[in-house]
C-alpha cells in the first residue's frame, strides 16, 4: 500500500477520469526526478500532462456583440462524460499571468472528439470573459478544472419543467435543452427568457427554432428594453401552473433573489435549483489589510471588499477554486495565521480555522500556507 501511494503522490492533484492512470503518470514523474514528465510530454503533445489538465482553443465564434462560443479541445484526464448544467474551470496565461474563471459549459455532456464549449459573455470588469470574447487566438493552450457543480436535471426527467433565466444566465440551461434535444425526450417545459433585445439575446435563433418545432417546448421571450419587464409578481398569469412545476433558474443575483423568495412564500422551495454567477455580497466587508501567501513568499495590501482567491490569483499563484461562490467547498483551505471575514454573513474567522478563500477577505491581516 506505502509503494501505492508513493506512485501515485506525484499526480494525486490531477483529476483523471480513470483514477489508475494516475499510478502510471506518478510512476514517470519518479522515474523523470528532477524534471517532470511534462519537460518530455509537452514536446509530442502539449494536451498531455502528468500534472493538470489541459486544453486547446479551437475557435471562437460570436453570439452577440459582447458575448462568444469558445470551442475546446480537451487533453489528457479530461472526463468524458458530465452532466448538461454544470461548469468548467479555465485558466489562460496572459501577459505572463494565469487568470482563473469558472464558466458553463454549453456543450451537452458528451465529450464528442474531446471537444467541449463554453459561452462567454464579456464582462467591462471582468478581465478574462472580455479577453475570451475579444482576443483569444485558436490554438491557445488553456488549463482545465474537471466540470462540476450540481445544477443539472436529474434522471428520470419530471413531468414538467420551468426554466426561469436571464441575459447569460441561459448557458447552463442551453445545455441542458440541447442534452435532452440529442436524446429526443423534451418534457412539457416552459422556459421564461428575458434579455435587453433580440440583438442581445443569447442563442435566440435555436431557441425559437426549439420553440417552433417541439410541440412540449414553449419559449415566452421578455425583452426589458421594449417590453415590460418580467416580474415574479406576473408569474400566476403567465405560468399558472408554475406550483406544479420543477424549476431551474439562473441569472442576475436580484433576478434570482426574487425567484427564490416566491418559491419559499408558496411553500415550495424544494422544486427549485437555482445557480448563481456571483456572491451575494453583504456590507460585512472585512476591513481590509495585508495578505501573505507564505509558501509562496508573496504580499498583498487588499481592500476589504476583494477576496483572498482574487488575491492570491492577481499575485499569480495558483489557488484552488471551483464555483467562485461559496458553495462547492474546492477553495477551502486553512488559516494559518490571522484574521479573515465572511463577506456573506460578517463572521470573522481566526487562526486555525478553515476559509473558503472566494467569499473571504482580510480582517487586518493574515497569512495563508499557499
Amino acid at each position: 500500500m506505502n509503494l501505492l501511494r508513493w506512485s501515485k503522490r506525484p499526480a494525486a492533484d490531477v483529476n483523471a477520469k480513470k483514477p489508475q492512470v494516475n499510478i502510471v503518470r506518478g510512476l514517470v514523474a519518479r522515474a523523470t526526478t528532477p524534471l517532470l514528465p511534462d519537460d518530455y510530454l509537452h514536446l509530442l503533445n502539449p494536451l498531455w500532462s502528468a500534472r493538470e489538465l489541459r486544453g486547446r482553443i479551437l475557435g471562437v465564434q460570436k453570439e452577440t456583440d459582447v458575448s462568444a462560443t469558445v470551442t475546446i479541445k480537451t487533453g489528457w484526464g479530461f472526463p468524458s462524460t458530465y452532466k448538461a448544467g454544470q461548469y468548467v474551470g479555465i485558466g489562460l496565461q496572459v501577459g505572463g499571468r494565469w487568470h482563473w474563471r469558472s464558466y458553463s459549459l454549453t456543450s451537452f455532456g458528451e465529450n464528442i472528439d474531446d471537444t467541449i464549449s463554453i459561452t462567454v459573455k464579456a464582462n467591462p470588469d471582468g478581465f478574462l470573459s472580455t479577453h475570451l470574447v475579444d482576443g483569444v487566438a485558436p490554438g491557445t493552450v488553456i488549463r482545465l478544472a474537471a466540470p462540476k457543480g450540481d445544477f443539472h436535471l436529474p434522471e428520470p426527467l419530471p413531468d414538467s419543467l420551468l426554466f426561469l433565466t436571464a441575459g447569460s444566465g441561459i448557458t447552463p440551461v442551453i445545455g441542458m435543452l440541447r442534452s435532452m434535444s440529442a436524446h429526443g425526450e423534451i418534457p412539457d417545459t416552459v422556459h421564461v427568457h428575458s434579455a435587453p433585445t433580440r440583438d442581445e439575446t443569447i442563442f435566440l435563433d435555436e431557441l425559437e427554432s426549439l420553440d417552433e418545432q417541439v410541440p412540449t417546448y414553449s419559449l415566452q421571450l421578455h425583452l426589458t428594453r421594449s417590453d415590460d419587464k418580467f416580474s415574479l409578481d406576473d408569474i400566476d398569469s403567465e405560468v399558472p401552473d408554475w406550483r406544479e412545476r420543477s424549476c431551474w433558474a439562473c441569472g442576475p443575483v436580484a433576478f434570482l433573489d426574487e425567484i427564490e423568495s416566491t418559491f419559499d412564500e408558496a411553500g415550495i422551495r424544494e422544486q427549485l435549483h437555482i445557480e448563481r454567477f456571483a456572491i451575494a455580497r453583504t456590507d460585512f466587508g472585512g476591513q481590509g489589510g495585508t495578505v501573505t501567501f507564505a509558501k509562496s513568499g508573496k504580499t498583498a495590501e487588499i481592500d476589504g471588499a476583494t477576496t483572498l482567491l482574487e488575491a492570491g490569483e492577481n499575485l499569480g499563484i495558483q489557488m484552488p477554486f471551483g464555483c467562485r461562490m461559496g458553495i462547492c467547498q474546492t477553495c477551502v483551505v486553512p488559516l494559518a495565521q490571522g484574521y479573515a471575514r465572511d463577506l456573506r454573513t460578517g463572521d470573522e474567522r481566526r487562526e486555525g480555522e478553515r476559509i473558503q478563500t472566494c467569499i473571504s477577505s482580510v480582517s487586518g491581516e493574515c497569512t495563508l500556507d499557499m
